[in-house]
């Protein structure tokens, strides 16, 4: 198993178009991937600002707490995300979801969080 650095960063936000505005015709971005929320009509747009900086656009609408924006976790690129959740809970981090085989739109992942030791949320992020 290996990490090959960052995947994408998620940003929950309160008004989806405008940020997607701002990245997109502000700063440049690129929308890389868009994919619907589960369980609603709302969009995730991944944006990439240039060499694979991407940032994850995750519109507010399951119950999340409403404040100004913040970011969500931070999504790890691996080749093997049950393995590297596996390896996460032997160093003390708390399981929040166990590695599953998703299909995001049409991209096919294997993903997991966990908890770090301040309650961050990391996710292992596995593209098939």
């Amino acid at each position: 198993m290996a990490f090959n650095g960052f995947h994408h960063i998620g940003l929950w936000v309160k008004d989806a178009q405008k940020s997607l505005d701002f990245y997109t015709n502000g700063l440049g971005a690129k929308v890389v991937f868009s994919f619907p929320m589960s369980g609603g009509d709302k969009i995730i747009n991944l944006v990439d600002l240039g060499n694979n900086a991407v940032i994850e656009i995750i519109p507010r609408g399951n119950g999340e707490e409403e404040t100004n924006a913040h970011w969500a976790h931070v999504a790890v690129r691996t080749d093997d995300a049950r393995q590297a959740y596996a390896r996460a809970l032997a160093a003390g981090a708390l399981s929040h979801s166990e590695p599953k085989d998703n299909m995001l739109g049409t991209m096919a992942v294997c993903n997991a969080f966990v908890k770090g030791p301040d309650h961050e949320l990391i996710e292992f992020f596995q593209v098939k």
